[in-house]
């Protein structure tokens, strides 16, 4: 059964305690980001502009088998980081820091939403959303891992070694680098929770199984569009590195999603 009922301002003021503490936590793990990042921002987010990154190392090793690969050994890849905007190092010191802190202290802020909205739920519903909350928490950081280590470095490489025109030098500012570093990594992390919301739609009668199989077609278009997007370079192997695992998550979602009767015995007859 649901808990002890609270009036409006128990409400507001546990909200209000929520918030803080919540607040609280992400400025402590600012303040320490802030004085760690000049040696973040070196071994970590300038990591992919240097040609020893550990994917282009892998990549060169299987570029050696696999001849139809693009080329992933070239020793003097480099992306040279300018600031063109007086005060752009200080803010991206900032906004990286909090960035860095957001990601760092995601758990915790799933947690304190969780104890916030708990009291209101049975028993049942409690047990179904602590796996949902730990669920989806697990995928947002596998989403930015798998931005960070795989779709940014091949979206950087391709488009810092795209060339129009031989006169043309590429000198990347710092504000670029940082835009594109964020989105893609968070648009990662957030596609990644793709499976828990279509779980979430189907427990409120949204979505059904058979929407996945209808329209798989569509989806594997779509996604084919999606990883060209991501990733714009020509060769099929860089556009299969982020088709498959977008295309996983598609399958993945139909896994959690329920099937209704008609579903399931349509399935029995076949």
């Amino acid at each position: 059964m649901i808990e002890n009922e609270m009036s409006f301002w128990d409400h507001l003021e546990e909200l209000r305690w929520t918030l803080a503490r919540s607040i609280i936590a992400l400025l402590i793990f600012a303040i320490a980001a802030f004085a760690m990042m000049p040696h973040i921002f070196d071994q970590f987010i300038l990591a992919p502009c240097r040609a020893d990154f550990f994917l282009y190392d892998y990549m060169c090793k299987v570029s050696a088998v696999l001849s139809i690969l693009p080329d992933f050994c070239d020793n003097d890849f480099h992306v040279e980081i300018v600031n063109i905007n007086l005060a752009s190092q200080f803010f991206k010191h900032m906004s990286a820091s909090f960035y860095l802190a957001l990601v760092l202290t995601f758990p915790y802020l799933v947690f304190e939403l969780w104890r916030f909205v708990s009291p209101a739920l049975y028993e049942h519903e409690k047990k179904n959303i602590r796996w949902a909350f730990v669920f989806g928490t697990l995928m947002f950081f596998v989403g930015c891992a798998v931005g960070y280590g795989l779709v940014f470095p091949m979206t950087l490489r391709f488009l810092a070694t795209y060339e129009l025109s031989a006169e043309i030098k590429n000198q990347v500012s710092i504000d670029s680098y940082m835009d594109n570093f964020l989105m893609l990594i968070f648009v990662m992390g957030i596609v990644f929770e793709f499976p828990l919301v279509s779980w979430l739609l189907s427990k409120m009668g949204l979505l059904k199984k058979s929407f996945f199989k209808k329209y798989r077609r569509h989806a594997i278009v779509g996604l084919v569009i999606a990883a060209a997007i991501i990733t714009p370079s020509g060769d099929p192997f860089t556009l299969s590195v982020v088709f498959f695992p977008l295309y996983f998550l598609y399958e993945l979602s139909s896994f959690f999603v329920a099937a209704n009767e008609k579903e399931e015995d349509d399935e029995d007859e076949e």
